[in-house]
């Protein structure tokens, strides 16, 4: 079995702690690049091949979703098998080829293929870049080094919108899909010279139909990292929701044009201070009173957002809307590494499998419950906070099931 207080070092080779962090959020910062530099070009992609119904351009990220929630089951098995490095480049070939091959895309249905296949490449990232966390560190020493990992993957959404704006101010909507392959190759490269293979030998696992069906009982049949991924689920779901509306609420309700990157970036800014400042407290306070802090303030806020959405027909002031939404996604940001931490803590001996099983479950159930969000959207931001609202319940609900109704109570000194 792994041992989770094994030194960085002597797990890493040689790669100290800064850039291993830097490594980890950079693979994690490819997902977030593929979803949020487009969304400036939604309308010039829909208009480009025919795509009449607005909401049918949030398909370019539903589909990319699904292959990437998807493909996660199967990264999972295979590097506990064959090692972290193997897998992860060949996931990231593929999501490099997979945004080359999109410029020349002549269709609607070419492209949602590709992007569903870009997605399918980009799975690797994920599973494969928390399966390494974990192969390093455990208990609140994981949860610091993934919320400082958050932190920086966030700059990602923060930049992604503009950066994709400018880039249409040099050519159209193609030339996004080539920036996306340019990021994936420097990534790739660094990936290929300095990371070490991070997979004890004890913790590898055969490539079998048994072992595989074994080691998603063990995860499925564990009360607390189900709970934890099922609450999370729900609470991703509203951000996809989010993202799939982004455009629409932002130019479409507010009018902000060219400014609606700016909009974007503030909502992200706030997510990678929570990150941060989580990174600083979970420390000394526990993953579970933060976290549980967190979801409770988040249903609160949602709560008297949506009271205030449905008090007038008219659109709520930009400032304040703004504003509920930046609390949101605060809270969101204290949630989200603790609950993925908590979830994968019990789960070490099968980091690998843990890692693709909770990664599908929330991506999937996540995109889903997003896009049910996002084709809601009848010109007002009701559909989308009345989601926000309802998906923070049941977040809540899952936490209080797999805490046995006690929240607050670490289980141990470390978590």
């Amino acid at each position: 079995m792994t041992n989770s207080s094994q030194t960085t070092p002597a797990k890493l080779q040689g790669m100290g702690k800064v850039q291993f962090i830097g490594m980890m959020a950079a693979l994690m910062a490819l997902n977030a690049l593929a979803i949020d530099i487009m969304l400036p070009g939604l309308q010039q992609i829909g208009a480009a091949l025919g795509v009449e119904n607005e909401n049918h351009r949030q398909y370019v990220v539903s589909a990319y979703l699904f292959g990437f929630g998807i493909a996660q089951l199967f990264y999972g098995p295979i590097s506990d098998r064959f090692g972290r490095r193997k897998p992860l480049l060949i996931g990231l070939g593929i999501y490099i080829v997979s945004a080359i091959s999109v410029v020349f895309v002549p269709s609607f249905a070419g492209l949602l293929l590709l992007r569903f296949t870009q997605g399918i490449g980009s799975a690797a990232t994920r599973v494969i870049s928390v399966s390494i966390v974990r192969d390093v560190y455990g208990g609140r020493a994981m949860a610091e080094v993934m919320s400082l990992i958050m932190m920086v993957f966030m700059i990602v959404p923060i930049i992604a919108p503009g950066t994709g704006q400018l880039v249409l101010f040099f050519g159209d909507w193609h030339l996004i899909f080539v920036f996306i392959a340019i990021v994936g190759i420097i990534v790739t490269a660094w990936v290929n010279k300095r990371l070490p293979e991070t997979l004890d030998p004890a913790d590898v696992r055969p490539l079998t139909a048994s072992s595989i069906l074994g080691g998603f009982m063990i995860v499925l049949t564990n009360r607390v990292a189900l709970c934890y991924t099922l609450a999370s689920t729900f609470i991703f779901g509203a951000l996809f929701g989010f993202i799939n509306s982004a455009q629409q609420v932002y130019v479409g309700i507010y009018e902000l044009g060219v400014w609606f990157p700016v909009a974007f970036a503030a909502v992200a800014l706030f997510m990678s201070v929570s990150a941060f400042l989580n990174s600083r407290w979970v420390g000394k306070l526990g993953m579970r009173r933060l976290s549980h802090g967190a979801v409770i303030g988040f249903v609160g806020v949602t709560f008297l957002w949506l009271s205030v959405q449905l008090i007038s027909s008219e659109p709520m002031p930009f400032l304040l809307f703004l504003t509920f939404f930046a609390l949101a996604m605060f809270l969101f940001g204290l949630i989200a590494s603790n609950f993925n931490s908590l979830a994968m803590e019990p789960l070490g001996h099968v980091a690998g499998t843990a890692s693709s099983v909770l990664g599908f479950m929330g991506t999937v159930g996540g995109a889903i419950i997003g896009a049910s969000i996002g084709q809601a959207f009848n010109g007002t931001a009701t559909p989308m906070v009345a989601g926000f609202f309802t998906v923070s319940v049941i977040g809540l609900v899952f936490v209080l099931i797999g805490e046995r109704g006690k929240l607050f109570q670490p289980h141990n000194p470390r978590v």
